[in-house]
C-alpha cells in the first residue's frame, strides 16, 4: 500500500474510494473557510453586548464611565491588530501558501482569546484584542482567496457567499450567547458572564486548524511556487469526475495559469508592478479591490453590528434585557437574510446585487435618521427597529459577501496575494475608523450619524455603475483577459457583454482541446491489435 504523504491526500483517497465527487472537497473547503471567518463575525457581535454588562463594567470601570472615546478604542483596537495581520499576508500568502497562513493565524487567535478571557485589567484586555485581531487579520485576508481559487467558475460566487453566511452566523451566535448569559450579568461579581463569550473564540480557531490539515492547497499558489505536478494533482482532486469535457477544461486552465506565470514575480518586482498598470492593469485592479472592501465598511454596517445593543438601550431607551433580546433577533435575521444571495449571485451577477445594496442601504439609513431624531416618540422607535432589520437584510443580499468575493476575482494571480492583503489592510483600517468614531458620533450628533452613512451609500451608486465590471461565471483567467483587452477605467456598463464574448471564446478553446484528445485517443481496433501482438 502506497503511504499517504499528506493528511489531505488521505481524505481525498477516501472520498474517491467511496465515489465522492469533487463537490464534496469544495464544500469542505468552503465550510472550513466559513468556520475560520466565523470568528470575525463573532467578535463583531460579542463586544457590543458586553460593554453594558454590570460584571464587565465592574472589571473595567474606566470604559463604562461615559468615556465614549475610550469605549470605542477598546473595541476598535481589535481592527488595528487585524490590519497589521492582513499586511503580513503580503509575504506569507504566496510564499507559505493559503493553508499554512490560515493555520498560523488561527493559532494566534487562540492565544489572543485566552489573554482576553483571563483579563484583570484594561491593558491586558486591549493587548489580547490586538493579538487576536492580528491572527484574525491573517486568516480573514486569505480565507476568501483560498476558497475562491479552489472553486469552479460556476460555483465560485456561491462558495464565497456560503463562507460569509457562516460568518454572519457568528454574529448571531455572539448576540445569543450574550443574551443567554444576561441573567449572570445582573450581578457585578460574576466574571463568567463576559469571560466565557470572549474565550469561546478559540473553539472556532481550533476546528479550523484541524479541518485545514485535511484539505488541499490552492492549485494556483502551488503553480506560482513552481510546484506544477502537485498543482495538477490538486486540480485532479478537485475534479474527480471522468467527463472528458471537464478534463479538457482542466487542461486549458492549467495551460492558462502556466502562461500567466511565465514571468517570475519576486517580491521586489511584484511591489513595483502592483503600482503600475501594464497590460494586466495591476494598479486599476488593486484600486477596485480596495474600494470594494472600504465601501463595505463605509456603508455603516458595523455601526449596527457592533453597537446595536447600545443603540437600542441608550438611543431608543429600551431596557438592557430587551436590548439584548432585540440584538439577538437582529443578528439572527442578518444571518437568515444571507441565504438569499446564495442562489442569486451566479444568476443575476455581481453588479445588480451591489447596486441593490447601495440603494437599499442609503434609503434605510435615511429613514433611520428621521426616526431616531424623535426618541420619545414610540411610533418612531418601532420604525427605527424595522429600519435596522431592513438595512441588515439589504446589506446581506447586496454588499456583505461581494466585499470579499470581488477582491479575489478582480486581482490577477501574479499579484493576488499582495493585492488582497493590501485591500484587506484598508478594510480593517476603515473598520477601525467606523468602530472608533461610532460611539462618539452617537453621543454627539445622534441622528446625524445615520445621515452621514446615508450619504456615503448614495455616493457608491455611480462608482459601482461605472467602474465595477461584471465577473459572474467567468474563470479567474478570463477576468484577466477582460482587463488586458479593455485598458480603461470605465469598464462597468459594457463589461457583461465583453465577458460573455471572452467566456464564449474560452469554450471554443476547450472544445478544440477535447476534439484533439478524441482524435488522438486509441480506438478499439488499435487496442485489440496491440494486445494481439
Amino acid at each position: 500500500m502506497k503511504p499517504f504523504t499528506t493528511p489531505y491526500a488521505f481524505l481525498t483517497e477516501r472520498l474517491r474510494g467511496r465515489g465522492a465527487k469533487s463537490a464534496w472537497i469544495e464544500y469542505l473547503i468552503t465550510a472550513t473557510c466559513g468556520i475560520g471567518n466565523m470568528l470575525f463575525g463573532y467578535d463583531q457581535g460579542v463586544m457590543g453586548s458586553l460593554l453594558t454588562g454590570p460584571s464587565f463594567e465592574a472589571t473595567f470601570p474606566s470604559i463604562s464611565n461615559g468615556n465614549s472615546t475610550l469605549q470605542g478604542f477598546a473595541v476598535a483596537v481589535y481592527e488595528l491588530g487585524c490590519a497589521a495581520g492582513a499586511l503580513t499576508v503580503i509575504i506569507s500568502g504566496d510564499k507559505f501558501g493559503r493553508r499554512l497562513t490560515v493555520m498560523v493565524g488561527e493559532l494566534i487567535i487562540i492565544f489572543g482569546a485566552i489573554l482576553q478571557a483571563s483579563s484583570s485589567s484594561l491593558a491586558q484586555l486591549i493587548v489580547g484584542r490586538i493579538v487576536a485581531g492580528f491572527g484574525n487579520g491573517m486568516a480573514a485576508a486569505i480565507l476568501p482567496t483560498w476558497n475562491g481559487e479552489c472553486s469552479r467558475s460556476k460555483n465560485r460566487g456561491r462558495a464565497v457567499m456560503w463562507q460569509l453566511n457562516i460568518n454572519l452566523f457568528g454574529i448571531a451566535l455572539a448576540y445569543w450567547v450574550d443574551y443567554g448569559l444576561a441573567a449572570s450579568t445582573s450581578t457585578s461579581n460574576n466574571g463568567w458572564a463576559w469571560r466565557l463569550p470572549l474565550g469561546l473564540q478559540s473553539a472556532f480557531s481550533a476546528v479550523t486548524i484541524v479541518l485545514a490539515l485535511f484539505l488541499p492547497e490552492s492549485p494556483r499558489v502551488l503553480m506560482r511556487n513552481g510546484k506544477f505536478d502537485e498543482a495538477r494533482n490538486v486540480v485532479d482532486m478537485l475534479s474527480l469526475e471522468e467527463d472528458p469535457a471537464i478534463r479538457a477544461a482542466e487542461a486549458v486552465l492549467v495551460s492558462l495559469i502556466e502562461n500567466a506565470l511565465q514571468e517570475d514575480f519576486q517580491s521586489d518586482s511584484q511591489w513595483q508592478a502592483i503600482f503600475t498598470q501594464g497590460r494586466p492593469r495591476f494598479f486599476q485592479r488593486l484600486v477596485l479591490s480596495a474600494f470594494v472592501m472600504c465601501m463595505y465598511q463605509l456603508t455603516g454596517v458595523n455601526l449596527i453590528t457592533y453597537y446595536v445593543p447600545i443603540i437600542f438601550q441608550n438611543t431608543l431607551k429600551f431596557s438592557r434585557h430587551l436590548s439584548l433580546l432585540m440584538s439577538g433577533f437582529v443578528g439572527l435575521e442578518f444571518w437568515i437574510a444571507s441565504f438569499i444571495p446564495i442562489p442569486l449571485i451566479d444568476r443575476l451577477g455581481r453588479r445588480p446585487l451591489l447596486l441593490f445594496g447601495a440603494v437599499g442601504q442609503c434609503v434605510s439609513m435615511a429613514v433611520l435618521a428621521a426616526t431616531v431624531a424623535y426618541p420619545s416618540n414610540k411610533a418612531c422607535g418601532y420604525v427605527s427597529v424595522v429600519c435596522v432589520f431592513i438595512f441588515n437584510t439589504v446589506c446581506a443580499i447586496g454588499t456583505n459577501g461581494l466585499a470579499f468575493l470581488l477582491p479575489v476575482e478582480l486581482t490577477p494571480l501574479q499579484t493576488r496575494g499582495t493585492s488582497v492583503a493590501i485591500s484587506t489592510g484598508f478594510f480593517w483600517l476603515c473598520n477601525f475608523f467606523v468602530v472608533m468614531i461610532s460611539p462618539v458620533l452617537i453621543s454627539r450628533i445622534q441622528y446625524g450619524t445615520y445621515i452621514l452613512w446615508a450619504c456615503t451609500n448614495l455616493s457608491f451608486i455611480p462608482v459601482i455603475y461605472f467602474f465595477i465590471p461584471e465577473t459572474c461565471k467567468a474563470s479567474l483567467e478570463d477576468i484577466d483577459v477582460l482587463f488586458e483587452n479593455n485598458p480603461k477605467w470605465l469598464l462597468g456598463p459594457q463589461s457583461k457583454k465583453k465577458m460573455a464574448k471572452i467566456t464564449e471564446d474560452a469554450s471554443v478553446l476547450t472544445e478544440a482541446v477535447l476534439h484533439e484528445r478524441k482524435e488522438s485517443a486509441p480506438t478499439v481496433d488499435m487496442v485489440e491489435n496491440a494486445s494481439s501482438k
